[in-house]
């Protein structure tokens, strides 16, 4: 699945880095420890490369 914002392509780059050993678990917060905790590498992997040319930087929620 691709990211839908900048931000959620950060957190999976930073929770990709934890997974793989290249980073320390304790240093992941929120979005990205849950994401570390619920996702494959793979899926992480796919999340993270996703292009950010015309990406937000946060997702806007409707109400």
């Amino acid at each position: 699945m691709p990211a839908k914002s900048q931000a959620q392509q950060k957190a999976a780059g930073a929770a990709l880095a934890a997974k793989r050993g290249d980073m320390p678990k304790s240093k992941l917060k929120g979005a990205s420890k849950s994401m570390e905790e619920s996702m494959s590498e793979k899926e992480l992997d796919k999340m993270a490369s996703t292009k950010r040319k015309g990406k937000p930087e946060h997702k806007t929620t409707k109400h």
